[in-house]
């Protein structure tokens, strides 16, 4: 009997002893990596460790029916390829409500930088300071703005008058009726007009007959200059300095259909290829002071790049201006 027992005894302890053991084998000890593994949801969307955020660049500018904000516009692109950043451009058709939406727009879809080339240098401040205050940096291009720009970067357009005055004192040999063609209020355009005017003033025998705003455009200034010739008949003008090239070409074509192309010439300022064209008859249109876009805007963009990685920049960059006459068309590579 107590064999049995002893028998029992051992098969209960072997029996309990297999059980432990079973029952052990199905917990696994938790490793030290389960807890830094975290799978995303089958909602969620996995993005990629590394991936960085796009530079986009916001680039508002007057018209685009003027070869010179087309260059500049074809600048913006090659400039943002070269960084490897977005830009946005946009056109303001010379209206000063739309380029101040413009600018509210690119704040709301918050751009890197801003580049302006402003409608009306002092009417679109508040937009300016507005981008200033969502902390983007505002680079002025080609015109001056108010409201805190970074900085400006521009032809040296005082120059670009002055050069235009120099020789039409020079070829007039310091006497003569000139007619003037302004343009939009904008900081290009006022200095330019001041550079010309300090130029004539060495020459008191220059005349400025009449001033007219052909606001920067080729048919505007033509209609214009056809009342101007009604005005003055001949021997009232003898030159003409227009702001920019299309308003110059405008009051060739005017000259031209009047009859009247062989009493006078006609000086531009931009160096287009509307200008060029025209020096290279050989009638009225006989020089402009060439400035250069392509150039400028991608300085521009180099500037607003610094900004953001917290260079310090100038507040005015200037870039020379060449006087391109018919004697020297052949050499100018133009735009």
């Amino acid at each position: 009997m107590k064999s049995i027992k002893v028998l029992f005894y051992v098969f209960v302890v072997f029996a309990l002893f297999t059980l432990t053991a079973c029952f052990s084998s199905r917990v696994p000890e938790p490793s030290q990596t389960s807890e830094a593994t975290v799978a995303p949801l089958a909602t969620e969307k996995a993005e990629p460790a590394n991936k960085e955020k796009k530079v986009v660049v916001g680039f508002t500018l007057q018209n685009l029916s003027n070869p010179f904000f087309v260059a500049m516009s074809k600048g913006a692109t090659a400039g943002a390829m070269l960084h490897g950043v977005d830009v946005i451009t946009v056109s303001a058709e010379g209206d000063l409500a739309k380029q101040t939406a413009q600018i509210k727009d690119f704040i709301e879809r918050k751009v890197n930088v801003i580049l302006l080339n402003a409608v009306d240098s002092r009417g679109i401040a508040g937009a300016v300071s507005q981008a200033r205050a969502a902390g983007i940096p505002v680079i002025a291009v080609d015109v001056d703005a108010d409201g805190g720009v970074n900085t400006v970067v521009t032809s040296d357009n005082y120059l670009a008058g002055k050069l235009a005055g120099e020789y039409i004192v020079k070829r007039l040999d310091g006497k003569g009726y000139v007619v003037v063609i302004d343009g939009p209020p904008v900081s290009a355009v006022t200095d330019r007009i001041a550079g010309f005017e300090e130029a004539i003033k060495a020459a008191p025998g220059i005349r400025v007959v009449t001033k007219i705003n052909g606001h920067g455009n080729r048919e505007i200034s033509a209609s214009m200059m056809e009342t101007i010739l009604q005005t003055y008949k001949k021997g009232g003008i003898d030159a003409v300095f227009a702001t920019n090239d299309p308003s110059g070409v405008g009051a060739k074509i005017a000259a031209e259909q009047a009859g009247r192309d062989k009493e006078m010439f006609i000086v531009g300022v931009d160096g287009a290829p509307d200008a060029v064209k025209a020096l290279k008859e050989k009638n009225s249109f006989v020089a402009t002071s060439a400035q250069y876009p392509f150039e400028m805007i991608k300085l521009a963009m180099d500037e607003g790049f610094k900004v953001l990685k917290g260079e310090k920049i100038e507040s005015l960059i200037k870039i020379p201006v060449d006087l391109i006459t018919q004697d020297n068309v052949e050499t100018y590579k133009g735009w």
